[in-house]
């Protein structure tokens, strides 16, 4: 494929091989939630220490993230896109693959912090790849199939999962980064970083500390962060402990937590074709945002007024929250217009792995607040926070649709 067909092709090698990337990411990430405790009981840890134990692997695998996305980041704006797509795939698939044969709890956190490590640079080099490497009128196509494609990783995580044996099931996931391995060869690298490295000599790349150093670029980054916290929230909060609100919603029947998470990732991936869609036709990133952010607003109300509801509306609601945070794809895509080709790596790397790690005060805030106001009041107060933080900060940043990205900071 020749590099002009990939940057007007919404279908190209890159796409595709980025798409299949967020996939293996999404598959692992959920595949240790269901896993976590046949995998711990497997290794002998005892039913009064699984929870303690599955919370340790679970901040060893984020700690790894965070790391790790600096380190791509900063590496993928320092080397180049493509040696660090190499090299996190193949830290991923090593490190899956080593999870599938681990004796103990030690050896464990060890191998799901590497995975965690590994996983971290997948999504956001592969969006500043797509983003770069295609026609600024039709990049926001790419990054949109690269996140509805992905998305889907979850619903084979909890295929396998159910099928197989944990073991096998993270085996299954390092032999797909391996497969995933063999068809990078046929990516070429973007053609502004090459640019930017042989022209641009004496401009630092990759300079994370430069961010903080400057006003409007700390507070560009500090907006795009906020702008992807409800996403988590809702994952982490709403998502994840539906089994515990559905008892405090008094749900008819029970609410299974495995199937709370599969039916809100299919809406999910459904939701990022549908906002990447759209911030094309209304050629505006914003907009898109706004009005996501606004259908977030109206199904996360369904669902603190779900008293009584049958589980099939409650399910059907807990994917309808999944189509309204599948925004997740064109929030990327902003955060990575909105730096220069020395920084946007490094932005679009460390972005989502922050969202991601807002995980920890987010569930501490609920935590702490519902032992005095009660879970469902302590989920109302933080989720409001989280979305008013988004929509200001959604009104501060810069509309990046069509915006012309060969330039450095």
């Amino acid at each position: 494929m020749s590099k002009k067909e990939a940057i007007n092709n919404p279908f190209n090698i890159i796409v595709i091989i980025a798409a299949l990337g967020y996939f293996v990411d999404i598959y692992d990430l959920i595949l240790f939630g269901i896993v976590r405790v046949p995998s711990l009981k497997g290794i002998g840890i005892p039913d009064d220490l699984i929870l303690s134990k599955g919370i340790l692997l679970l901040n060893m695998q984020m700690l790894g993230m965070l790391i790790g996305g600096i380190i791509w980041g900063i590496m993928g704006d320092k080397k180049g896109r493509l040696p660090v797509l190499f090299f996190t795939i193949t830290l991923y698939s090593i490190a899956n693959i080593a999870n599938g044969f681990v004796q103990n709890i030690e050896q464990y956190a060890v191998l799901r912090f590497l995975a965690g490590l590994g996983l971290a640079g997948e999504l956001g080099i592969g969006i500043t790849l797509v983003s770069e490497v295609m026609s600024k009128e039709n990049r926001g196509y790419g990054t949109t199939v690269v996140s509805g494609v992905g998305i889907f990783g979850a619903v084979l995580g909890f295929l396998v999962a159910d099928i197989f044996d944990w073991r096998m099931a993270y085996w299954a996931g390092g032999g797909l980064g391996l497969l995933l391995l063999i068809l990078r060869a046929s990516v070429f690298e973007s053609g502004m970083f090459e640019k930017t490295k042989t022209e641009h000599k004496n401009v630092s790349r990759g300079n994370f500390l430069s961010i903080f150093t400057n006003k409007k670029r700390l507070l560009k980054y500090t907006y795009c962060i906020l702008i992807g916290i409800p996403i988590w929230f809702t994952i982490s909060v709403l998502v994840i402990q539906a089994p515990e609100f559905s008892k405090a919603l008094n749900i008819q029947g029970e609410i299974n937590g495995g199937a709370a998470v599969m039916y809100h990732y299919i809406g999910a991936s459904v939701g990022s074709f549908i906002w990447g869609l759209i911030s094309q036709w209304l050629k505006s990133r914003k907009k898109a945002l706004f009005i996501a952010l606004i259908f977030l607003v109206i199904f996360t109300f369904f669902y603190f007024v779900s008293f009584r509801f049958s589980t099939t509306i409650f399910y059907v609601i807990i994917a309808m929250l999944g189509v309204a945070q599948g925004y997740w794809a064109v929030f990327i895509t902003t955060a990575s217009e909105q730096f220069g080709t020395n920084l946007r790596a490094t932005v679009t790397t460390t972005t989502p792995n922050f969202v991601r790690g807002a995980t920890v005060p987010i569930t501490s805030l609920v935590l702490l607040l519902s032992t005095h106001i009660g879970l469902l009041n302590a989920g109302i107060i933080v989720g409001t926070v989280c979305i008013a933080l988004a929509v200001f900060a959604l009104f501060l940043l810069e509309e990046t649709y069509n915006k012309d990205l060969d330039y450095v900071e």
